[in-house]
């Protein structure tokens, strides 16, 4: 019989053990075709493989152009045995080839099944149809689970970890991979997946075998097939041919692209485009760049006591030297060659820190999973647009990291208010690299902007998402947020793009997005959409300036919605239920801090006149009067005794209790401090409250303790002290307080004398 040509290495995606015994495997056999489990849509990518630039982890990303949602990552790290097969055969030229089932049918695939349950979901169900028989057999994952709990281990992850990735076995690795899997996918218990994914997995298989057979056809005669573990048995003794094209014979096809893009140390621990994540990928990059097998847990360790010594936790050379003895001693009693990352980690969370949880998180941070974040070659495919944003990335100091960090930005300054128009587009886009913070502890005015940044591998769909728009983030952003107003038919989704629009300093999508808002602010008629629209506005036309923006439109559309919105005010504000009062309430409350923010007195003297009228009309829900009426008083546009009036009106004992409770909710407005400092008001609430029968004081119960829930607790808490002091139960008076003036006069010498005035 004639000797196979296939030699097959099964390996478990992102494994440092494998990938160096593969490496000493390929280069005893010197291939001639190399063949790799991976996407053949992706194989034109493969020369950038061996580019300096290219710095892993990376990923081949796979996607659908006309609908960019529809997208495959597969990450590779440095110390992927795959990545590190590909760069040998493409450095000594030979041929390699991705086996996979092209992604160009599996996206075709899940398009088809994603229609047919959406059928299924719309169709009416029988009970019978979804009823589910007790002897069904429990579902599981991961099938390496059962070698791991023949062997004491948790799961499959650290079963590998231990058996296959820490150990470096050399070239008999494989043979017994090979045994493992044959044995496991004999005699292990069916994995309990669905119909779909049964034969997605039996196309891929097919597809394998399919290649294999075309490599051989070709005429390589040693062929080095590197697969997952898993798939090993089904690739080892070829089916017949006609039954894998029969297989595979009418697979819908769809349109996909490909490139490069980089990937990050925590998306890889994730997720994989293999399905097979690693939990500790740091660790993994360490046991692969360690040249002294025998010396890895030391250096590992003192890369740990420089870290803890840099955020000042104390780990002197004594605390590392007792971690290894303990790791060892740890790894002996559990009959293991050397330590492992579970013994080091053990080691050093009792030694160094002392069973502290925080300094064990900042060690699993940074160097169990790591925060790194790969680079890709210039020379990859890209989209204009991606191109711009790495432009201005570059020209603006904006580095694009996987860790999150804070960025100050004071827009006085050119550079940073270059920044904040960059992330602002981008976020216009959706491509949500940055998040404002709208306080922080070293913003000291409206100058300042905080951002969180954090860059994520995913960022790169939207990216190529947002390309639709436009070949630079100025246009794209434009081009998005015209359209966006044009066929918004809403108020205030309009004007908060007006907002965004300004902050992002989009020039030419100003006219166009202003008359869109003109136009629907012509035609509205619901004062609630009014009310809304306002808020961001005044926030535009208040501080425009800082960011020398032209503010001119903005400032003539409120001069007529404030008016209109106030006109209609009363209207609005008449016989609403409870739900429609709170809701109202948010939208006056936003709209009277955004008048009071202008401080215009055109304005103010449409503005207030709607509110006074609020707390006259007998129709007006009494939580949308009382606020009315505190909004007044704290703009000094009703004074005390005009107050006391509207409240004495309101709680008197002719009203419904339930009303009258819901006046002061309003007029309170989630704080007790006007209660506090006003000893008029303070009296008229407790003469109500003394005056109530006791069926009264039951249905106003539950309104004012809802009240006074929203007050903090040292409000609640002053409250009730002044509750308990005699003073607490004065009557309301009707004149002025009565002063000593002989006993005030008294103080005037020594005053004269403290300030240096003659006496």
């Amino acid at each position: 019989m004639a000797e196979s040509p296939f030699h097959l290495f099964g390996v478990r995606h992102h494994g440092p053990g494998c990938a160096r015994s593969l490496l000493a495997a390929l280069h005893s056999l010197e291939p001639d075709c190399l063949l790799v489990e991976g996407p053949p849509d992706g194989e034109a990518m493969l020369p950038l493989v061996l580019d300096d630039a290219m710095v892993p982890p990376v990923a081949l990303l796979i996607y659908n152009p006309d609908e960019s949602q529809q997208a495959s990552f597969y990450p590779f790290a440095e110390f992927s045995p795959e990545w590190q097969a590909l760069r040998y055969a493409l450095a000594r030229g030979i041929e390699t080839r991705f086996i996979d089932l092209p992604i160009t049918h599996q996206f075709a695939l899940r398009k088809l099944q994603t229609e047919s349950d959406a059928e299924a979901e719309s169709a009416p169900i029988s009970i019978e149809e979804n009823a589910i028989e007790d002897s069904e057999p429990p579902a599981y994952g991961d099938p390496l689970d059962w070698l791991a709990q023949a062997a004491g281990h948790g799961d499959g992850e650290s079963w590998w970890n231990y058996m296959i990735e820490e150990r470096c076995d050399g070239l008999e690795l494989f043979a017994a991979i090979r045994e493992a899997m044959t044995s496991l996918r004999e005699e292990a218990p069916l994995r309990q997946r669905n119909e779909q994914d049964e034969h997605r997995e039996a196309l891929r298989e097919a597809h394998m075998r399919k290649c294999m057979r075309q490599a051989a056809k070709d005429g390589f005669t040693r062929i080095a097939v590197v697969c997952g573990a898993w798939h090993l048995p089904a690739l080892e003794n070829l089916p017949s041919a006609k039954a894998d094209n029969d297989l595979l014979k009418g697979l819908p096809k769809s349109k996909v692209a490909a490139t490069w893009v980089p990937w990050s140390y925590q998306n890889l621990c994730l997720r994989s485009g293999y399905g097979a994540g690693v939990d500790s990928p740091a660790w993994y990059e360490h046991l692969w760049q360690a040249t002294n097998n025998e010396q890895r847990s030391i250096t590992w360790l003192a890369k740990a006591a420089r870290l803890l010594r840099e955020n000042d936790i104390d780990c002197s050379s004594a605390h590392i030297i007792e971690a290894v003895r303990l790791a060892d001693a740890l790894a002996a009693l559990r009959e293991r060659p050397q330590a492992g990352l579970d013994e080091l980690s053990e080691a050093l969370r009792t030694l160094v820190c002392m069973d502290n949880e925080a300094p064990m998180q900042l060690i699993h941070r940074q160097l169990i999973v790591g925060e790194k974040l790969g680079a890709i070659s210039p020379q990859a495919p890209a989209v204009p647009l991606q191109r711009d944003i790495e432009q201005q990335q570059k020209s603006l100091r904006l580095k694009p990291e996987a860790t999150q960090k804070n960025l100050d930005l004071d827009l006085r300054q050119t550079n940073d208010l270059a920044r904040s128009h960059l992330l602002h587009r981008l976020n216009l886009l959706d491509i949500r690299w940055g998040a404002l913070n709208r306080t922080g502890h070293s913003a000291k005015g409206s100058f300042h902007e905080i951002w969180t940044l954090q860059w994520e591998p995913e960022l790169a769909i939207a990216i190529i998402d947002a390309s639709r728009w436009g070949n630079t983030l100025s246009d794209a952003a434009t081009h998005k947020a015209v359209n966006q107003a044009q066929n918004s038919q809403s108020l205030p989704q309009v004007s908060e793009l007006v907002q965004k629009v300004l902050l992002a300093d989009l020039q030419a999508a100003i006219v166009p997005v202003t008359q869109a808002l003109e136009n629907l602010t012509a035609l509205a008629s619901d004062v609630t959409q009014l009310l809304a629209a306002i808020p961001a506005l005044s926030q535009i036309a208040r501080y425009g300036n800082v960011r020398n923006t032209d503010v001119g439109m903005v400032e003539h559309i409120l001069q007529s919605l404030i008016p209109r919105a106030a006109i209609g005010l009363p209207g609005a504000c008449s016989a609403l239920d409870d739900n429609a009062a709170q809701t109202m309430r948010e939208h006056l409350v936003g709209a009277h801090q955004a008048v009071r923010l202008l401080a215009q007195d055109e304005l103010n003297e449409e503005w207030f006149p709607a509110l006074r009228q609020l707390t006259r009309l007998d129709n007006t829900h009494g939580l949308i009067a009382g606020l009315a009426a505190r909004l007044l008083f704290d703009s000094q546009e009703a004074d005390t005794d005009t107050t006391a009036i509207h409240m004495n009106q309101a709680l008197s004992l002719g009203n419904d209790p339930a009303a009258a409770a819901a006046w002061v909710e309003g007029f309170l407005n989630q704080s007790g401090m006007i209660l506090l400092h006003d000893a008029q008001l303070w009296a008229l609430l407790n003469s109500w409250l003394n005056e109530l029968t006791g069926d009264h004081f039951t249905r106003a119960l539950p309104l004012l303790r809802r009240t006074f829930a929203t007050f903090s607790a040292p409000e609640r808490r002053q409250l009730g002290e002044r509750a308990q002091r005699p003073g607490g139960q004065i009557k309301a008076s009707a004149g002025s307080t009565d002063f000593n003036l002989d006993r005030a006069e008294q103080t005037i010498p020594l005053l004269r004398a403290l300030m240096g005035l003659p006496q």
